[in-house]
């Protein structure tokens, strides 16, 4: 028997991976080894044929089709500006320059900054504001005054006499905003200002959000410098809950008035975004609770008329201010719609009404970049769902040309007047690479190349997401990749970790250049999988909204199923296979380890979402419905019913801080294991962010890695 032991531990050890020696860690990843170069801070020019970049507090101009390494324009340090600048807007007429410094954050994007403008001409500078905690500030068309929020009120500093102006005085916290968004407009719609100036400067429109009946959420701030920590309290509408109450309005700077824009709708509702059409009238969306019947509204004079309409069964997606853009007649619109299926573009009129088609097809539009009267340049999915390329279209929907050239990833900055580009492009193997271009798409010069990025990743073997789809038992083609050690063995086991994130209309597995702690994690011997499971984005709206009304249900089907298939692989490990996640990840993960405990051996959720109940209103409910005539979808996905399946090892991490989802989630959680009888590992940290900001970052990183060596 110990002769047959010895020869059979022999054989076992033979087929396990032994791992070679790693090529780099995560402490190289955190020390900057592997970090692209770009160029920042691009601002084109009015007269498009120039552009200006940031670096190091020095702003350069440079023309598109001459010398690339520019002139300086602004020297921050060299005007009497004390501290970081961290972005910077030109006056309509370019004679001066809008910076914000020394901004300490407050949400995902928003922040209280330092705003002062600096005039070229009279080499002069001014504080918009005494304060370092104005929220946010804007120049006027003629770029004779700024407005700015402060104290949830706005205010007009008038740059020629150096008056202000309060436009209003009713500003308050948790009770009533001015000019910015509350948290979940910021979170959700994506916005980080509510106010505009009109085309003529002679009016400023901006949302009203009250937030009296908002509930409060509360979190303690330990790391004060005193004996007892701080509460932070701010209003946060938890799925179900009450909203702000919004209101758009308009003030006259010529008599000091404000007008309340009257919506003509009643109800729950949400205003997200507005703006001016090119002639001077305003305009603004309106879509209802259930986000699932929007409405475009003009206001012409006192009269008001609805230009765009569109209802879903489920919801409307892909909603921003870039829904509507309009052409310059002020009359032609485009519209970016998902109603054949795909997103797609339309050319409607104010006057005439309709909906043209300008593209068509099983893929989709993802962003408008640029238009003209007559064309349209655009980021797309026609290749692949992985891939976002650049096409240009005539208004006409003829003439269409792709002008990306590798496949890949693009995201576009153009110039003014859509002469010029500059592109940014990564794909799976090729890290940031930055090309300056005529509209028609001929290069003309390449601005970073990362050069010795790439030959380092060439010198050290850097492994490679392979794509590929996997098809579930119930006949749903789903897109994945693999990511497998340098000296990989198909003849061998290796354990094998599954990353992924699985929320409504996102993405992970995309042909763009990546680098994290699951890298580091490859070297160690591990094979990482990710795949984009049912709901998940970019495909067609049926494959994205199939998990309306049961948020997390489907998802958690296909992650188990495709696990399964990795545990038959004969190079997987099926006893070392693990799962990870962050936020709706970190949902994910406790859903798989929860409901599949036979196939997951160990699970990292980091800042997870546990009840459904606990999530802001517009995010939820958007996918979920309202909890109270949905009470199946919000609790049947909930991993807290079922803490009591646990068999693999867990590590649940928070942040304390974190004001998106609420270290209330992972508390809830823990008590239900405390309640099973069931044992996990933990990690807080304290005052974090639901980033792992400010103190966190690298340790969470660095705390999986060693996690799950230790326990996969």
């Amino acid at each position: 028997m110990k002769r047959f032991f010895v020869t059979m531990l022999a054989v076992v050890t033979a087929m396990v991976a032994v791992v070679a020696q790693p090529k780099f860690s995560y402490a190289d990843i955190a020390a900057g080894k592997f970090s692209q170069k770009s160029v920042y801070g691009v601002r084109s020019m009015r007269d498009g044929a120039h552009y200006t970049t940031m670096k190091g507090g020095i702003i350069y101009r440079h023309s598109y089709e001459g010398e690339q390494q520019g002139e300086v324009l602004c020297n921050t340090r060299e005007i009497g500006i004390n501290g970081w600048a961290n972005d910077y807007t030109f006056s309509p007429d370019e004679s001066k320059i809008l910076f914000r410094l020394n901004s300490k954050p407050l949400y995902r994007r928003s922040h209280f900054s330092k705003y002062v403008v600096y005039d070229l001409v009279q080499k002069s500078l001014v504080d918009v504001d005494e304060s370092q905690e104005v929220r946010y500030a804007l120049f006027s068309p003629a770029g004779d005054k700024v407005a700015y929020v402060k104290d949830n009120n706005i205010f007009v500093r008038n740059l020629v006499d150096g008056s202000s102006v309060a436009v209003t005085s009713d500003g308050e916290w948790n009770h009533i905003i001015n000019g910015m968004p509350d948290w979940v407009y910021e979170e959700e719609w994506g916005i980080d200002h509510a106010f505009c100036w009109s085309p003529d400067g002679q009016k400023i429109a901006f949302l009203k959000s009250d937030e009296s009946r908002v509930k409060e959420f509360g979190f303690m701030k330990f790391l004060t410098g005193n004996a007892y920590p701080e509460l932070f309290k701010y209003k946060y509408p938890k799925a179900g809950e009450e909203n702000s109450l919004v209101s758009l309005h308009l003030y006259n700077l010529a008599d000091g008035t404000t007008t309340n824009v009257s919506t003509d709708y009643v109800g729950d509702l949400y205003i997200p975004f507005f703006d001016w059409t090119p002639d001077g009238r305003l305009y603004y969306f309106v879509i209802n609770r259930l986000q699932n019947d929007l409405k475009v509204v003009l206001r012409d004079e006192m009269e008001q008329r609805i230009i765009y309409a569109e209802q879903d069964e489920r919801y409307i997606d892909y909603l921003s201010g870039g829904t509507i853009t309009f052409l310059s007649d002020s009359d032609r619109f485009l519209v970016m719609s998902e109603r054949s299926g795909y997103n797609h573009l339309y050319l409607s009129s104010v006057s005439k009404g309709g909906l043209e088609p300008i593209t068509s097809g099983e893929w989709n539009v993802t962003q408008v970049v640029c238009a003209t009267d007559k064309q349209i340049w655009y980021l797309s999915t026609e290749g692949s769902p992985l891939r976002r390329e650049f096409y240009t279209i005539k208004i006409n929907g003829k003439g269409k040309k792709r002008l990306s050239t590798t496949e890949g990833t693009y995201s576009i900055s153009p110039s003014a007047g859509c002469k010029y580009y500059i592109s940014y492009f990564s794909n799976a193997s090729t890290p940031n690479t930055v090309t300056l271009h005529k509209g028609d798409g001929k290069l003309i010069a390449t601005l970073e190349d990362n050069a010795k990025l790439k030959e380092y990743i060439a010198e050290i073997g850097l492994p490679q997401k392979e794509f590929f789809t996997f098809t579930t038992p119930r006949g749903d083609v789903l897109n994945a990749y693999i990511k497998k050690p340098a000296d990989f063995d198909p003849a061998k086991k290796y354990p094998v970790l599954l990353t992924q994130y699985s929320g409504p209309g996102s993405q992970d597995v995309r042909d763009r250049w990546t680098i994290d702690w699951e890298d580091a994690l490859v070297q160690q011997g591990y094979v990482v999988v990710d795949c984009d499971p049912r709901g998940t984005g970019y495909r067609s709206a049926e494959f994205k909204k199939s998990t309306y009304g049961i948020m997390g249900r489907l998802e958690t089907e296909d992650q188990i199923s495709f696990a399964r298939w990795v545990a038959r692989q004969s190079w997987a490990d099926a006893e070392r296979i693990g799962i990870y996640g962050w936020s709706y990840g970190g949902f994910m993960a406790l859903n798989c380890i929860l409901k599949g405990a036979d196939v997951f051996k160990m699970a990292i959720s980091v800042a997870p979402v546990t009840s459904w109940r606990y999530y802001d209103s517009v995010y939820t409910e958007r996918v979920n419905g309202l909890p109270q005539s949905n009470a199946e979808g919000y609790d049947e996905p909930s991993p807290i019913g079922y803490a009591a399946n646990l068999k693999g090892k867990l590590l649940l991490m928070h942040g304390t801080a974190d004001d998106n989802v609420h270290v209330q989630n992972t508390h809830a959680m823990a008590y239900e294991f405390v309640k099973a009888g069931k044992q996990i590992d933990m990690m807080i940290y304290t005052d974090d962010n639901h980033s792992m900001v400010p103190y966190g970052r690298r340790n969470v990183r660095q705390k999986m890695v060693d996690y799950c060596i230790e326990n996969l």
